[in-house]
């Protein structure tokens, strides 16, 4: 059991890591699993079934600002999510197989890989007139949101719905291995194969995570990895993180806070590939 000072300091890393992620639509498992492994010593496994509720916690703390804003695309959201969901599934078969070692050094791919794309994507406008194709013309997933930056209504175009739905099985597995909510992966995914402007993907992403969470939490509550003492404050911080970064999404633009997410994610990604090598690294952290 944690005293009442651990518990605020879980309280408060939960906050900052749901805000900072609600602004891009990543749930809060992106940096709480490094804080809980790295900075408390939490076992990777009990870490990401705390990351898993605070996951399905935020979706449902952000999503109504999102959907009065009109940024989340549901009915994409919808048939994303089946691919997403089976991927989740497969992923929890997995479970207990993959070593602990293979888990750190899979996250510090992933984390590598969220900042390129983070960094990519600083440097491209959204591209919101990308080409209607047949799956998504059939399936009315076109749409549109008011942008308060521009002061008007944008309209966008879906694009390469089978290749999205590839890359959502995929980010369905990898979620439910690492418990990230997988909004890492569907973030990039939405802007490379669905060309989704960044504000729509953030949102549709926040609205899809705690489904794709829900699917594989209960595999995590069987194997006896959910320890309330711990998710329970870090649900609760980030269900506050989440409402404020949904806040700051529908006002600010992204852009000037990317180069600070690929900052920190790059080096939490170094920090969990020391850990996958098993090195210690100093002032505590392991």
């Amino acid at each position: 059991m944690m005293d009442t000072s651990g518990i605020l300091w879980l309280f408060a890393a939960a906050f900052g890591a749901s805000a900072l992620g609600g602004v891009l639509g990543m749930a809060s498992g992106i940096f709480i699993v490094p804080i809980l492994t790295l900075l408390f010593g939490v076992d990777i496994h009990v870490a990401i079934g705390a990351s898993i509720i605070s996951v399905i916690a935020c979706s449902c703390g952000s999503a109504a600002p999102f959907l009065k804003g009109r940024l989340t695309n549901v009915r994409l959201a919808i048939v994303l999510e089946t691919a997403t969901t089976l991927g989740a599934l497969t992923g929890v078969f997995l479970i207990g197989i993959v070593s602990t070692e293979f888990l750190y050094g899979l996250f510090a791919a992933i984390l590598a890989l969220s900042a390129q794309q983070m960094l990519a994507r600083r440097r491209e406008a959204p591209d919101a007139g990308a080409p209607a194709t047949a799956w998504a013309t059939a399936l009315r997933l076109h749409s549109s949101f008011p942008d308060r930056a521009l002061g008007r209504e944008v309209h966008y175009q879906v694009g390469r719905v089978p290749l999205g739905l590839s890359l959502m099985y995929g980010a369905g597995l990898i979620s439910a291995l690492l418990g990230i909510g997988s909004g890492v992966l569907k973030i990039p995914a939405m802007d490379a194969a669905l060309r989704l402007p960044i504000k729509v993907s953030s949102a549709t992403s926040n609205f899809m995570i705690g489904v794709t969470a829900a699917a594989s939490a209960g595999a995590y509550f069987v194997r006896g990895d959910i320890d309330i003492g711990i998710a329970g404050p870090v649900a609760l911080g980030s269900v506050a993180g989440a409402l404020l970064g949904a806040r700051l999404l529908l006002g600010l633009p992204a852009d000037k806070l990317r180069v600070f997410f690929v900052i920190v994610l790059a080096l939490l990604a170094v920090q969990m590939f020391l850990s996958a090598l098993g090195v210690s690294l100093p002032g505590g952290l392991k």
